[in-house]
């Protein structure tokens, strides 16, 4: 069986080498009419490059650094336009930033890249021959940071191409630093006025009752509220809203921020002092006034503290303990007592006693109507509170109670108050009380044929300030009423008749016929409770009582509103314009250096692959010696026509409609082979 044989080409003794067929025997001019529009922009580069204008060469990176500069000077004029402006007035602005020093970021890296990818042409086309991988890691720094990286180790620097590897490296930043000019504060905006409430006079309006025409005993009913929630509760607590408590006194702000000036506000004031010095122990048969079963005085004797209450031994601290006055203030009974007006079983322990230095009733003073504070003038209550350490076991144990002297007083408080928020804060400057000497203003007629008494307050409240002509305070009416509030507990006694018995707060203890008691979760007044803080907390609570009545002026205070504004921080700038600088810098070196070299290719691949064709095609591609002139040596194509390639991976590149050349890549036979037409 015969076979025709495919013609050779003789190599060589025992070789021989068969014709491959072209890759299309086709002309690419007959299946592609023209290039499109990429292919044309590259080969327009391409006739760039080889420009014997140096300016010509380079116009593309040229223009391109030029705009990376325009973005960065406009980046300039709107800093300053947008500098110290309202936020939502040039949010547009800062969006043209973002989006320029993108714009200016990427209009460095082209030249930058293609200065890198000529240097490479320029390092190979030196005196000696260079690492094949010099070739690759030149060609990937010219693509980003990493090869940028790996061209500084290999050059150690000391090359043009690490300035641009290093400006590569640096550009990754350069959007971070644009970041970090602009800079958002905020400010306060006057928007308006608010206003908050104080008190000069508080004059509330009267409610008189009386009997025959006589007017009769009454407790300020406004204020009473809040003095019964300190009484037997834990005192006023804030109400929650928003995002802090609601304001106790009226407050205006028609904004988020109000600041008022300082201002003076008629007030109450607390102190509190330890009053342990005055108490001695010791064990007496003395009136057991305190004890909780006692139903009231005896008979219709109105006085406070006299011996007409039974007596009975105990032992614990008393005031006074060798005089014929002295009152136990925490102790217990050391036998039964039995009376017509109560009893009380041995061990009966006094655990608290809350006793005024005015007695309720009849007004008498005890003791001046003070211990330690004799400079209060007007005082609201004085009164001596003393509470066991550790309840019963302590009373037992004859520990030494916890004395305090309280007093609460009218008096004037200089105020500096703000609302931010939704949330008030005030702050206490100076505190201004009446400290004038003066006679008792109390004025008592007993009538004991009608039981009942006459009693008047004499003096008005007035505090006046040096530098103002109007004195705040109250009628003495008004302050009578307040104080009668404070009967309620001044006097009153919590007992417990042993360890384990629930103890029993005796209230409202001047009250004769009658008694009372308040079943109470929680008593306030006990240890170890901090009544210093707790009278300061009423004190508060009253003042802003009192600035809530209708007895209240406003004080008018600027209103401000949070604007937010743009801040621009220069200093942020000088980087990425010494990146600018730096980067013309290099262009223009890179293009001095490489203006004789061996052709402005940068980053094209081009020259890599014309010179891997056969030799036929790169005259096709390439000018002849004859044809360039100047000094440019750049790769420029010479037809118009559209060639094509392709990569075998036997044979290389083949060229579309070109016979094999004796340039091409041929197929070795070996010489071995069986004869033609075998199988």
């Amino acid at each position: 069986m015969s076979h025709s044989t495919p013609p050779r080409i003789p190599l060589s003794d025992n070789q021989h080498a068969q014709v491959p067929p072209p890759y299309s025997t086709v002309d690419s001019h007959h299946t592609t009419s023209s290039l499109d529009l990429t292919q044309k922009l590259e080969r327009n580069l391409a006739h760039l490059n080889a420009s014997d204008n140096i300016f010509k060469r380079w116009i593309y990176e040229i223009v391109s650094w030029s705009v990376s500069a325009l973005c960065m000077a406009a980046i300039v004029a709107i800093l300053v336009y947008c500098n110290n402006r309202i936020l939502t007035e040039v949010s547009l602005y800062l969006t043209a930033i973002s989006v320029l020093s993108k714009l200016a970021s990427a209009a460095l890296i082209l030249p930058t890249s293609e200065a890198l990818g000529q240097l490479k042409w320029n390092w190979f086309n030196g005196k000696k021959s260079k690492e094949i991988w010099d070739f690759e890691i030149f060609d990937k720094a010219s693509r980003g940071p990493w090869g940028s990286i790996l061209l500084l180790l290999r050059t150690k620097g000391q090359s043009l191409a690490a300035l641009g590897a290093i400006l590569t490296v640096l550009l990754l930043a350069n959007d971070t630093f644009f970041q970090q000019v602009v800079h958002i504060s905020e400010r306060r905006a006057l928007r308006g006025k608010g206003a908050i409430a104080k008190i000069v006079r508080y004059q509330p309006e009267s409610l008189v009752e009386t009997r025959d025409w006589v007017p009769l005993f009454q407790q300020e009913q406004y204020v009473r509220p809040t003095i019964q929630e300190f009484f037997f509760r834990n005192g006023t607590q804030p109400v929650a809203m928003g995002n802090g408590t609601r304001p106790e006194i009226p407050v205006s702000c028609p904004t988020s921020n109000c600041t008022f000036p300082e201002f003076h506000t008629l007030g109450v004031c607390s102190r509190c002092t330890d009053a342990t010095d005055i108490l001695q122990f010791s064990c007496q048969s003395r009136p057991l006034d305190w004890i909780g079963n006692l139903t009231g005085l005896p008979g219709k004797d109105l006085f406070y503290g006299l011996k007409t209450y039974p007596y009975g031994n105990a032992c614990g601290y008393y005031v006074n303990s060798t005089s014929k006055s002295a009152t136990l203030m925490s102790g217990y009974t050391t036998e039964a007592m039995r009376s017509d007006v109560g009893d009380s079983p041995a061990g009966e322990a006094l655990l608290l006693r809350m006793l005024p230095l005015s007695t309720p009733y009849t007004r008498e003073l005890l003791w001046g109507g003070a211990l330690k504070f004799k400079d209060l003038r007007n005082p609201i209550f004085d009164a001596l509170i003393v509470g066991a350490k550790d309840g019963v076991a302590g009373v037992y144990r004859n520990e030494t109670p916890i004395a305090q002297e309280c007093a609460l007083t009218w008096c004037i408080k200089q105020m500096r108050s703000t609302y931010h928020y939704a949330s008030l804060e005030e702050e206490v400057l100076s505190v201004f009380h009446n400290s004038t000497p003066g006679g008792n203003p109390w004025w008592v007629d007993l009538n004991f044929m009608e039981n009942s008494s006459y009693i008047g307050y004499f003096e008005d409240i007035n505090i006046k300030l040096p530098q103002e002509s109007e004195p705040y305070g109250t009628s003495n009416e008004t302050h009578n009423r307040i104080l009668n509030n404070f009967d309620d507990i001044f006097p009153s006694f919590l007992t417990a008749i042993n360890e384990t018995a629930k103890p029993n707060w005796r209230v409202k203890a001047w009250i004769s016929d009658n008694k009372f008691h308040r079943l109470v979760k929680r008593n306030p007044w006990l240890p170890p409770n901090n009544i210093t803080l707790y009278m300061e907390r009423m004190a508060t609570a009253l003042t802003n009582t009192l600035r809530s009545s209708s007895s209240m002026e406003m004080v008018e205070g600027p209103a401000y509103t949070i604007e937010t504004y743009v801040n621009v921080q220069w200093a942020w700038l000088t980087f990425p314009f010494i990146l600018l600088i730096l980067s013309l810098v290099f262009l223009a070196a890179t293009m001095w250096k490489t203006a004789k070299g061996p052709g402005v290719w940068k980053t094209s691949a081009m020259p890599t692959l014309i010179y891997g064709l056969p030799k036929d095609t790169q005259k096709e591609l390439t000018p002849q010696p004859a044809e360039r002139s100047g000094a440019s040596s750049s790769l420029s194509l010479k037809k118009p026509k559209n060639i094509r390639i392709k990569l075998h991976p036997e044979r290389g590149w083949r060229v579309s409609g070109q016979p094999l050349s004796p340039h091409s890549p041929v197929v070795v036979l070996r010489s071995n082979q069986p004869p033609p037409g075998w199988i």
